[in-house]
């Protein structure tokens, strides 16, 4: 089976961080930058790193970006740049185009020229951080859409010994526990009858609104 192909386009923080992961995760990137000082730094750390300008049709083609199953603009601050860049891609064909949102704005924009998804780490970031800083038995936070989440949470001692059932999440909170992780293996779909110990991670899924009425109950110790 052919190794899944990633071109990241502007080697920053978040485009090289990206591209670094995506090949400890064993996959091919060839990273794009204007700059050859960064395209050096990572030239021996990615499959491919090239100095071109991301905005050029004929650069790309030359590069064959079209094979690639994944593009991903990570251009830090220039949002014309961005937006030319993600056209580009999206013109060539590529299956999965991914861009970097620097304002709301340059995301709706990205949103109407057909990215497949738009990220914000800025925002997303600090989402994840406001919900761990009230809910400490918070470990991951990761909004799904507009109007759905999914949680990691520790279970804290009011939880201890209860069984799912007991805890009626759905019922209650509107929120479905898919999975319990513990220190021997992981309870995929768990059942009204598996019970929850201190230790246990939770991964809760739910609207924003579920999700964060679940939180509070943790949060506030109510069993």
């Amino acid at each position: 089976m052919k190794t899944q192909q990633f071109v990241v386009i502007g080697l920053g923080r978040f485009g090289s961080s990206l591209a670094l992961e995506l090949m400890g995760l064993g996959y091919e990137v060839l990273g794009i930058d204007r700059d050859e000082e960064i395209v050096d730094e990572w030239s021996d750390k990615l499959t491919h790193a090239v100095v071109a300008d991301a905005t050029d049709e004929e650069v790309l083609k030359s590069l064959g970006v079209r094979n690639f199953d994944c593009g991903i603009v990570a251009i830090g601050n220039d949002i014309q740049m961005s937006i030319l860049a993600a056209i580009l891609l999206k013109d060539l064909g590529l299956p999965m185009v991914v861009a970097k949102a620097i304002s709301v704005l340059h995301g709706r924009a990205l949103e109407k020229l057909g990215v497949d998804r738009v990220i914000s780490p800025e925002r997303d970031m600090g989402i994840r951080v406001a919900h761990q800083l009230v809910t400490p038995n918070l470990l991951d936070y990761i909004q799904l859409s507009k109007n759905y989440s999914i949680v990691e949470m520790n279970v804290p001692e009011c939880l201890s010994g209860k069984s799912v059932g007991e805890l009626h999440p759905r019922a209650r909170f509107g929120c479905t526990i898919v999975a319990i992780h513990r220190e021997d293996g992981v309870i995929v779909a768990p059942t009204a009858m598996d019970q929850l110990k201190t230790g246990d991670i939770m991964v809760i899924i739910g609207s924003n609104e579920n999700v964060e009425e679940f939180e509070m109950m943790v949060n506030e110790n109510i069993s």
